[in-house]
């Protein structure tokens, strides 16, 4: 049974969605953001109730957009081009009307009141561009972080939007390898589909089927 509560945020990791279809999804090896803040994640669903006989007789819930928001030290203009579109030309990030932001999967990890980690991955979203804002120094400097706000969805190929893992939770046995590719179920022999382990098909990609 895993306990402790939330106090911390780290290891900040993102993968490139190359493709996701009926016949399985592909990744980029992760790679690791320096610096994150803070990380809100906020699930939407909508219920309707089916009424007979004068009464609520029904419920039905679905799940809709999940909103995301990253709060980071800094996006270096590489970062920048890889999350959100954008081409780098003589070391200048340059942006045009038909720029399209990548899906990605998001990953990261937040230390316990335990000392033990949650380990968090979502499959698939996309993130729009942040507003800037740019001030003078003052007296005391003030720190301009960026805000980044994206939208994620479940993933085409088995409907998966989120996957939760904590350290001193009974059976979990993947802390040191979180991070090495978008966890599927099966990964070092955990419980799960067998026909969901995540296998290399080249040195920067990773297939899901």
């Amino acid at each position: 049974m895993s306990g402790g509560v939330r106090i911390g945020l780290k290891d900040l990791h993102i993968a490139k969605l190359l493709s996701d279809d009926i016949a399985g999804a592909v990744y980029s090896v992760p790679k690791k953001y320096s610096g994150a803040i803070s990380a809100k994640i906020t699930p939407s669903s909508t219920t309707e109730t089916l009424y007979a006989d004068d009464g609520a007789a029904e419920t039905a819930t679905a799940l809709g957009e999940i909103a995301v928001e990253l709060n980071l030290k800094d996006l270096t203009l590489e970062q920048q081009a890889e999350l959100l579109g954008g081409t780098i030309i003589d070391g200048v990030l340059v942006k045009t009307d038909s720029d399209t932001a990548p899906y990605v999967a998001v990953a990261f990890r937040s230390k316990k009141s335990n000392g033990k980690y949650r380990f968090k991955w979502l499959f698939k979203g996309r993130f729009g561009l942040p507003a800037e804002e740019y001030k003078t120094q003052g007296d005391k400097p003030e720190f301009q972080t960026p805000v980044i706000s994206g939208v994620f969805v479940k993933r085409e190929f088995d409907g998966w939007w989120e996957a939760t893992g904590d350290e001193d939770m009974p059976g979990f046995t993947l802390a040191d390898v979180w991070f090495n590719k978008v966890y599927a179920a099966g990964d070092r022999g955990g419980s799960g589909s067998a026909s969901a382990v995540p296998v290399f098909i080249t040195p920067n990609q990773v297939v899901i089927q």
